[in-house]
């Protein structure tokens, strides 16, 4: 919901350092690799309680990740490059909640469960419509060159980094945050449901 919001303020700035970063040949490909490295250090910081340190491993993944492709746009984006993003990408974000789970299993299990299974129903509406579309030749995303066709919905990654920045300051509150998140991220996946059957249709 707030991703078009945000992306109109950061991206002049991110494509300034990327233009600069993509004229020292510094790959796209090797920065979505960087990105995914640090959530996963993040996500790994999080059983042990250090919950600072976390966030702030989570805070510059998410930063590298938006610079990735503001790199490709100032070389050549590629194919690959858009399914590294995305598959990484997915994997940070289940693995910190995860950690979440595994600091305190009886406090946050289900709770953590309930947020995963919400990640991958939202998921697979999101890469499912992406592929049709695509195969219709709808038109891409007006927020930008990407890989995948990105339709809006309630919880985006701008809410899904400002949760995990919550988990993070308010580690004893994780469950019921958890519980709030899943429901905004299962609505958008019915959101976007309804939409695949209007648009989709015979």
């Amino acid at each position: 919901m707030l991703d078009g919001w945000v992306r109109r303020r950061i991206d002049p700035a991110l494509e300034g350092v990327g233009a600069m970063l993509a004229r020292r040949g510094v790959s796209a490909d090797r920065v979505t690799v960087a990105a995914a490295a640090l959530g996963l250090a993040a996500a790994a910081a999080v059983p042990f309680g250090l919950f600072v340190p976390a966030l702030g491993l989570m805070l510059a993944s998410r930063l590298l990740d938006g610079l990735d492709g503001a790199i490709a746009r100032h070389t050549r984006p590629t194919d690959r490059g858009g399914y590294l993003d995305i598959v990484l990408d997915f994997l940070v974000y289940g693995a910190f909640p995860l950690g979440f789970v595994l600091f305190d299993p009886e406090a946050n299990a289900v709770a953590g469960a309930v947020l995963l299974l919400s990640f991958y129903v939202n998921g697979a509406s999101f890469l499912a419509f992406a592929a049709i579309a695509e195969k219709r030749g709808l038109a891409p995303d007006a927020r930008g060159r990407r890989s995948f066709l990105f339709t809006t919905g309630l919880a985006e990654a701008t809410e899904t980094i400002l949760f995990f920045v919550a988990f993070c300051l308010f580690p004893a509150w994780f469950a019921p945050l958890a519980f709030l998140f899943a429901a905004a991220t299962f609505y958008t996946a019915a959101a976007r449901i309804v939409l695949a059957w209007r648009t989709f249709g015979p």
